[in-house]
């Protein structure tokens, strides 16, 4: 929940902890559809209107908050690190966190770069409230890649508060998605992403964590994650982590949720 909480787009998807629930729209093949999903101590409730699209409501929620992953096996293999022993002895069964929507959350990682979860949110609310569709229950949808692709650069630049370069970069992956870049579970396209101008291994491990449910990508260059693992370089910070593979997205949410969303 604080990780979904931190991360939460306003505009787009609403976050309760108290009532551990998230409200939001999920990018549905028919067009977006508004849900409600509600963390239970031993399982997750769906409601909203899915329109016959069931199986793909469920498939969504299941990689968006990592249902599938075998939990009590990856802990076993984490909790051997004395560092990592006590975070899962804390949070037994913790999940990665990925995305509902693999483009939105590929262009709040565009926009994250080099700031601060707060920042990248609100540079992502921006632009979300410039560019967006508003739905009939209040949320408004991430717009399209060929929206964001035929956005003058200029106009983006000044909509979203963000440099140049930054915008420029938004606008090649809008482009590269719209035209058939695949950002989904299981998709093997760093090489792709990496020849995107503004697009470094920072943004496409980000990507590979929680776009793609890559299990053990690890970003190693993230200043957070080389604070928590006292890693002077990226090298450092994966040298560090080599004994967790092949489950180092698991272990960085661990020390994400520890350390960066204020837990406990």
């Amino acid at each position: 929940m604080a990780a979904l909480a931190a991360h939460a787009l306003p505009g787009a998807e609403r976050v309760d902890r108290e009532r551990r629930c998230v409200r939001r729209l999920l990018p549905l093949a028919g067009g977006p559809a508004e849900v409600s999903v509600r963390l239970a101590a031993d399982h997750v409730a769906v409601s909203g209107e899915a329109g016959g699209a069931e199986e793909e409501v469920a498939a969504l929620v299941r990689h968006w908050l990592g249902l599938d992953a075998d939990v009590a096996r990856i802990d076993a293999v984490l909790a051997a690190d004395p560092l990592l022993e006590p975070l899962v002895a804390a949070r037994p069964g913790l999940r990665v966190v990925g995305w509902a929507d693999g483009f939105e959350g590929a262009v709040s990682t565009v926009l994250g770069q080099q700031v601060s979860v707060a920042a990248g949110r609100t540079f992502a609310a921006r632009l979300l409230a410039e560019y967006g569709e508003p739905q009939p229950g209040g949320l408004v949808a991430f717009p399209a890649p060929e929206v964001l692709a035929a956005a003058p650069l200029e106009e983006l630049r000044t909509a979203v508060g963000v440099p140049r370069s930054r915008a420029r970069t938004v606008r090649a992956l809008a482009a590269a998605v719209a035209d058939g870049l695949p950002l989904r579970p299981g998709a093997e396209v760093r090489g792709e992403l990496l020849a995107l101008p503004g697009v470094g291994p920072w943004t496409v491990e980000h990507l590979a964590l929680r776009a793609f449910g890559d299990g053990d990508a690890f970003p190693s260059g993230d200043l957070v994650l080389r604070r928590a693992l006292d890693a002077e370089s990226a090298a450092a910070a994966a040298e560090r982590a080599r004994g967790w593979s092949p489950h180092r997205a698991h272990a960085v949410f661990h020390l994400w949720t520890a350390t960066a969303y204020g837990v406990r």
